[in-house]
């Protein structure tokens, strides 16, 4: 399987793109040469041949420094590779923390957004366009939404999920001034979002923050029950925490808080902003079994009923690379919410990143490619289990999360300065051609672009035993 080369009618439009300026002046993708580049301000450092470590420099004098010191500088991508200022190569393992579902440079994306921007990129909300509600109805369809639901889009997980809380305010009002959030979980940083995510060190800094929100323990339906009342406005879950460490909920659980939040007239809202769009061989990690095509939901052979709550956050991986995420309300009462003036965006839904979402959507769907998922991590799964160093592998898709065992090499030198093996196996695994990611001291977190090969998994699981090598000698 190959999704990356998949033809598909839309490319017959990727021949370039023009826009026509004030002056009457097109501007056509073959004008732009490497000398146009070199001499106008769409100059860049890296078409210049500017080494990495001086772009660095440069990252550091000019940009704010809330992500510390980029570990490269990357310049082109295809499929799950990537490149660096240096020209080193990088397979590609972390997806853009899970955002490039279809890897880097797909032939259809980049053709039908260079097609859309041809004609229309952006028009406000005061308008609408044929891209923005093809893609609500397919995920509406996708998510099995009764009817009277509805979609909202915006540009980002973290706006998804504010649109999400402001929800929960209005149905909750002042006689529901509560929110119950689960402990561990993550949902984003600007200040709704981060009002609702658990790590203090992340919201303490900023705070006061919306008040009303608390946290129980994860997975546990009973305290989940204790605490939610005629008082709670809403319950938020992320069906698998991916910031945590890709930690999922036990059988039942989900379906728990359902009848939990129905029984006490509270909104369930699911932030699949992560887990969402086939990251975990579904198309929603709270609907993990893929219904047949001509199948009923619950049908025979169909796989049961998926958990619906009553609003579902999603972004990531949603539009392949191009920013885009979405709050999808079910029903009526919940889609009823938000009134004209109430809740808003500029950029949300415009023309080009809808466009994506539905090409994203349309390569996964017509390649198969969640099936594949299911089959390369089940792979993945066994065969990182097999490792003596891994003590644990928790794999939901392509969202894999995996615990080490070692003592990092400058444990002694760096001793209460927080040193911790994941940290270390992330350098030596850049160091090594891997691009991987650190949740914690001991959890490393995989989430590539869903195109990934067994093969190419193989060559970073044959890898790993020197990775850890090297960082605990």
């Amino acid at each position: 399987m190959s999704p990356q080369s998949t033809p598909d009618a839309h490319t017959a439009h990727s021949a370039g793109f023009s826009s026509a300026g004030a002056d009457g002046n097109d501007l056509r993708r073959a004008d732009l040469r490497s000398d146009d580049l070199e001499s106008t301000d769409l100059n860049t450092a890296a078409l210049a041949g500017e080494p990495g470590e001086q772009l660095l420099a440069r990252y550091t004098e000019s940009l704010l420094g809330v992500f510390g010191t980029p570990q490269r500088v990357l310049v082109r991508g295809s499929g799950a590779t990537v490149w660096d200022a240096d020209g080193r190569e990088y397979l590609d393992l972390l997806g853009g923390i899970a955002v490039n579902a279809l890897g880097h440079a797909h032939p259809l994306i980049t053709s039908v957004v260079s097609s859309q921007l041809s004609t229309l990129g952006h028009i406000s909300n005061f308008f609408t366009s044929p891209t923005q509600i093809a893609l609500a109805e397919k995920l509406l369809h996708l998510a099995q939404a009764p009817a009277g639901s509805k979609a909202f889009f915006t540009n980002s997980g973290t706006e998804a999920n504010e649109a999400a809380f402001k929800l929960a305010r209005r149905h909750g009002g002042t006689d529901r001034p509560r929110i119950i959030a689960l402990e561990h979980g993550f949902h984003g940083r600007t200040m709704g979002a981060l009002s609702m995510t658990h790590k203090p060190s992340y919201r303490e800094p900023f705070e006061p923050l919306p008040g009303g929100v608390e946290w129980v323990p994860a997975g546990d339906a009973e305290a989940l029950r204790a605490a939610v009342d005629e008082t709670v406005a809403a319950v938020i879950i992320e069906p698998v925490q991916g910031e945590a460490g890709v930690h999922g909920h036990p059988h039942g659980y989900l379906e728990a808080a359902r009848e939990i939040t129905r029984e006490a007239g509270a909104l369930l809202i699911f932030d699949e902003v992560q887990s969402g769009i086939g990251r975990t061989g579904s198309w929603f990690a709270s609907a993990p079994d893929v219904p047949g095509e001509d199948s009923a939901p619950g049908a025979s052979g169909a796989g049961p009923v998926p958990v619906l709550p009553d609003a579902m956050t999603l972004a990531k991986g949603l539009g392949g690379g191009f920013p885009i995420g979405a709050m999808l309300t079910f029903g009526e009462h919940a889609s009823s919410l938000l009134n004209p003036g109430q809740h808003g965006t500029t950029f949300g839904g415009n023309p080009a990143a809808t466009a994506a979402a539905l090409a994203t959507l349309h390569v996964i769907e017509s390649t198969d490619l969640l099936r594949q998922v299911r089959e390369v991590s089940a792979y993945a799964a066994s065969r990182l289990a097999a490792l003596d160093f891994v003590t644990e592998v928790r794999a939901h898709g392509l969202l894999i999360g995996f615990d080490v065992t070692g003592a990092p090499a400058d444990a002694e030198e760096a001793a209460g300065a927080g040193a911790a093996l994941a940290p270390a196996m992330v350098t030596a695994a850049l160091e090594a051609g891997f691009i991987i990611n650190a949740t914690g001291p001991s959890t490393l977190r995989l989430a590539p672009p869903l195109i990934i090969s067994v093969e190419q998994i193989q060559q970073f699981i044959d890898a790993l035993p020197e990775i850890h090598r090297r960082s605990t000698s």
